[in-house]
């Protein structure tokens, strides 16, 4: 992860996430206005949604991210989302000036999306 001129490649990141579980599906790294700075599906792995379905996801993710700010004085800053669906799973953390998309199998063991969750955390603190 190198920084040149305050700007960190994020395509290594994104690589990372994949490769923590054989069971992940895709992963992003949005701006605080919904952009997609960088993203990858898993090789093998078909997306669940059109790019401008995944596209107007990713703004979605980032009105969402401004609405539970709103409760971070009563209820604490939000660790980190985490939603099953019938056909996937949906993760999203929170760093700094950044916000962390990815989706995994549904199958997966709670206690593996757990540790996935830390090591995203862990690796992604300083965005």
């Amino acid at each position: 992860m190198k920084k040149n001129n305050h700007k960190i490649s994020l395509l290594p990141i994104v690589e990372y996430i994949l490769e923590l579980d054989p069971m992940m599906r895709f992963a992003a790294i949005i701006d605080l206005k919904g952009n997609i700075s960088e993203a990858i599906m898993k090789e093998g792995k078909t997306s669940l949604k059109s790019q401008k379905e995944e596209e107007h996801f990713c703004k979605q993710v980032a009105i969402r991210r401004k609405i539970r700010k709103q409760f971070d004085k009563s209820l604490g800053s939000v660790n980190y989302v985490h939603i099953e669906r019938q056909k996937v799973t949906q993760i999203v953390v929170y760093p700094k000036h950044k916000t962390v998309y990815v989706t995994m199998e549904p199958n997966m063991d709670i206690t593996r999306k757990l540790e996935i969750i830390e090591n995203i955390k862990k690796k992604t603190s300083n965005l």
